[in-house]
């Protein structure tokens, strides 16, 4: 399928050839038939797209600051490279989809296969959708019309937040596509409504609809609207327009009245002056999108809705109110289409999209109802593959597979054949940048081919034992990153599939293959020794899906289990007993602030302190080792030094976690044969110390690791 994507770096927007995604659970699968441009928010993304570097900062100064920030931890040359991969990262373009349903998700109730809906779906031929973003449309508005339901949306939510009453007056500042649809939705709410803006031709449709409409470019809008309101000033006032200046928050306050409402739906300049709200007790508010549920994780992707009764307006039943409006002939639309384009002409709108001058532009999509069209792969280059080992499935196109995983298999042998991406475009543009030969959205093409020798797993955390399971089941070698596990019960599966198989298992604990790491342990051999394993990970907001126990598992068993490995490596023994002590006084089971101690079966102890209420500015991960009167003190995987080591003091590198040297020396396993990067029974060892210091923190006590 083709799909409309813009690259960070250049601005270029390009007709991509992706792989249809595949229907997700809660989602639903739909074929576009038209879609909108919504001018004002894809050419700000198109123009600071085509911005040169000294631009793009300016305009992200808090941005600045974090690439700062790590090149002081990270140091310059890994800084450089997060941030230019960062940069080369394509984004899909568009959120105003029409189409009809091709496949529902499991655990979707309400819709069958052909009905007509609207969703807030990209600029592509398929879509995948959750179903709290998507509304059916009624049978007497046209798919155009329908076009109209997300950037309505945005405009109507603006509306329910100022909450206008019959007869108040409201000026809409900025007559764009959103301004003049809150213009219409105000006048079928019962209010007078001012609209203003620079452009004759959007003041003439506005007028149309019964709109007192003013050119603010050719006197003063201010006194104008003190004229049209006896010189009581606007009740509300909705600013939608796109603009770098403060001139019009401060026109918004002026021409309010004593304790008015403004709210803010676009993109202006807010240096607020206080003097301007002050005087008038003014409120201000900006709008968030669709309305309630937007950028919620419970709501958007697993479909849990807001009960009517608390919450009577969430973002689904915004869009179904716009398509009844539209319906009920409230809400004209068609006079704002300007231009309709096949998919294939997209350049007539976006090569010129800063000067454009269309109101809405309309794609139309080619209808074609084979199946064969809902392909789960793209070919992107022809090798054969007969004969060769090392012959990689990726199955996940996430930042670890783009920024570390695939840049560290770089002169490795590997051989890439496919790689598995949910939507189709990560995985395609990563297959083009890495040479891929097949780009999927169906992981199970990787696991019937019996060419592919070794998957790697990089998808979400509650997905990886599964994965493991379906691959060794399949006959292949398998690399996961961490965890393996999230639970006990999927550990103990994986171990019984692993027993039969007769293939390798690695999963991405790569601390103890730095160079750093590889150093300390050739000087402290095996005798006893205390650990001190420092993580300062960062803050993380729990709403992020690594902090979810069901999906990510928590940051102690998806990320601290790094260096329960590691101190495993170091004393070289197995995991005996764990305590970990959370910070609160009622921890949370998803703590990201704890120290995990560790008994280990030879004497040996460990600490495990991993924080995320530490500066950034201090180096993220730092690990002391004691032992036999020398101490060896590794800071971030840059600088290890040592004290009381003859011949040794210091070793400094740039930044080196050993994912390069873990991943090359599994494609020479794969290839050539030999023993397991990290024994089975370790691994397992590792994942169960992790599902016992949550344990252990519940319980308050010591706990077995067996």
């Amino acid at each position: 399928m083709k799909q409309i994507i813009q690259s960070f770096k250049t601005g270029e927007t390009i007709l991509e050839e992706v792989p249809v995604p595949q229907v997700k659970r809660g989602c639903l699968l739909i074929q576009t038939t038209k879609s909108l441009v919504s001018l004002g928010t894809e050419r700000m993304l198109v123009e600071f797209g085509k911005s040169n570097y000294l631009q793009k900062a300016k305009q992200q100064p808090d941005k600045v600051k974090q690439v700062l920030d790590k090149v002081k931890t990270d140091g310059l040359m890994p800084t450089v490279h997060s941030v230019f991969n960062k940069l080369n990262e394509p984004i899909p373009l568009g959120y105003c989809n029409v189409g009809k349903v091709v496949a529902v998700g499991e655990g979707v109730s309400g819709f069958e296969v052909g009905d007509r809906v609207a969703s807030n779906g990209p600029h592509a031929e398929f879509v995948c959708v959750p179903k709290n973003l998507v509304a059916h449309i009624p049978d007497n508005v046209s798919d155009e019309e329908a076009a109209f339901t997300v950037v309505g949306s945005i405009g109507l939510q603006g509306i329910r937040l100022l909450n206008p009453t019959l007869g108040e007056t409201v000026v809409v500042i900025g007559l764009g596509l959103i301004g003049l649809l809150t213009a219409q939705l105000l006048k079928a709410n019962g209010c007078r409504v001012i609209g203003t803006d620079l452009d004759e031709e959007k003041l003439a449709l506005a007028r149309k609809w019964g709109v007192i409409a003013y050119n603010s470019g050719k006197g003063d809008v201010v006194k104008f609207v003190e004229e049209q309101t006896g010189n009581v000033g606007a009740d509300g006032v909705i600013i939608t327009a796109s603009a770098h200046t403060d001139a019009i928050i401060s026109q918004a306050a002026r021409m309010s009245r004593k304790r008015g409402k403004i709210v803010l739906v676009g993109v202006i300049g807010l240096n607020i002056s206080r003097a301007e709200f002050y005087e008038k007790e003014l409120t201000f508010q900006v709008s968030c999108s669709y309305g309630a549920g937007r950028y919620d994780d419970n709501y958007e992707n697993k479909g849990i809705d807001y009960p009517l009764p608390y919450v009577r307006w969430t973002e689904n039943r915004n869009f179904e109110t716009v398509l009844q409006t539209i319906a009920s002939g409230n809400l004209s639309v068609k006079e704002m289409i300007t231009e309709e384009v096949d998919l294939v002409d997209y350049g007539s709108i976006y090569d010129d999209i800063g000067t454009h001058r269309s109101i809405a532009s309309i794609i139309n999509y080619p209808e074609n109802n084979d199946p064969a069209v809902l392909k789960s792969r793209v070919l992107l280059q022809h090798h054969n593959f007969s004969g060769s080992k090392g012959v990689v499935g990726v199955i996940g196109a996430g930042n670890f597979t783009k920024m570390t995983m695939l840049p560290a298999l770089k002169d490795s042998g590997v051989h890439f054949k496919y790689i598995a991406s949910q939507g189709g475009l990560s995985g395609t543009l990563m297959a083009k940048k890495y040479g891929f030969a097949n780009s999927t959205t169906s992981y199970k093409d990787i696991l019937t081919d019996d060419e592919v020798d070794l998957v790697m797993i990089t998808t979400r955390h509650n997905l990886h034992a599964g994965m493991v399971e379906e691959s060794l089941k399949a006959g292949k070698n398998v690399f996961v990153e961490k965890p393996l596990a999230l639970n006990e019960e999927e550990l103990r599966q994986i171990i019984e599939v692993y027993e039969k198989s007769g293939k390798t298992l690695t999963v991405g604990f790569n601390r103890r293959f730095s160079p750093h790491i590889q150093k300390i342990k050739s000087l402290v051999g095996d005798s006893q020794m205390n650990v001190i394993a420092t993580m300062n990970a960062g803050y993380i907001p729990p709403n992020v899906w690594v902090q979810d126990m069901k999906t990510g598992g928590g940051r102690i068993i998806g990320e601290a289990c790094h260096y329960i490995d590691l101190i495993a490596f170091l004393t070289g023994s197995k995991m005996k007993a764990v305590c970990m002590n959370a910070m609160g006084v009622n921890p949370e089971e998803n703590t990201d602030n704890a120290s995990i101690l560790l008994k280990m079966e030879n004497g040996s102890t460990g600490v495990i302190n991993y924080f995320s209420n530490g500066s950034k500015a201090y180096s993220k991960e730092r690990v002391e080792v004691f032992s036999q009167e020398r101490t060896f003190i590794m800071d971030n995987f840059r600088k290890t030094e040592a004290f009381g080591v003859k011949g040794f003091s210091k070793l400094k590198t740039a930044m080196d976690k050993g994912h390069k040297t873990q991943f090359h020396r599994l494609i020479q396993t794969v290839q050539q044969g030999g023993e397991a990067l990290i024994p089975f029974d370790s691994i397992v060892n590792t994942t169960r110390a992790s599902f016992a210091a949550i344990q252990s923190s519940k319980e308050n006590r010591w706990m077995e690791v067996k």
